[in-house]
């Protein structure tokens, strides 16, 4: 396990975690919220493989 001590805004420590699906690269993490855990597990299943800008696009088509 790795871990980056940051400083986590609150309000994304306060949505529960089975709402948010977290992607890094080399210089960025990304948090997706989302409303239902079953929308949640739909974004990870069909971005599997998927580049930043093209989860980024999925995410804004059907759920943004």
């Amino acid at each position: 396990m790795y871990c980056i001590k940051v400083d986590m805004p609150e309000f994304l420590c306060d949505i529960d975690d089975e709402l948010k699906a977290i992607y890094h690269s080399k210089d960025t993490v990304c948090i997706w919220v989302f409303k239902t855990r079953v929308d949640r597990n739909r974004f990870v299943d069909e971005t599997a493989g998927m580049m930043k800008a093209e989860r980024e696009n999925y995410f804004a088509e059907h759920f943004g």
